[in-house]
């Protein structure tokens, strides 16, 4: 059952892909962010009245935090592994953030330029608890596009 007219994408059908190949479904994106300065211009209209306009500036790099198991893509562990060395050359790649309908076909798509991880952080682990184990990863691009 696809989508229909009006129908609201849901929240649990999502994944990444890295370099056009999709690498991992995720448990949660959060923070999908990119900002944007906003420029005030005040001139005097032509009839002596004072005009404020607000027009768009430069565009400020993103980022977005995703939460996934600690033990699947080994292509996902390559790439935070690149950041985390600090491998620039090879760990800044081009990645989407993928929402799909209720036939994992791709609806929206999210695309990261130049994104790279700048953070990861493993969940608490505890004897006898029986919760899994994740990985918090923090995303940072230079340009976000919706596709």
């Amino acid at each position: 059952m696809s989508l229909q007219p009006g129908d609201a994408l849901v929240a649990h059908n999502f994944g990444i892909q890295i370099d056009g190949v999709m690498v991992e479904f995720l448990q949660e994106v959060s923070s999908l962010t990119m900002d944007q300065d906003v420029i005030e211009y005040k001139q005097v209209s032509a009839n002596g009245q004072p005009m404020v306009k607000k027009l768009p500036g430069a565009r400020k790099a993103g980022e977005c935090t995703v939460v996934r198991g600690a033990t699947q893509s080994a292509v996902f562990t390559q790439w935070i592994r690149e950041s985390i060395e600090g491998n620039m050359g090879s760990a800044r790649k081009n990645a989407s953030i993928i929402f799909m309908d209720y036939e994992r076909r791709p609806v929206k798509r999210y695309n990261l330029s130049n994104a790279w991880c700048s953070k990861v952080e493993v969940s608490s682990a505890k004897a006898g608890d029986t919760s899994a184990l994740t990985e918090t990863i923090t995303i940072t691009f230079e340009e976000l596009t919706l596709g």
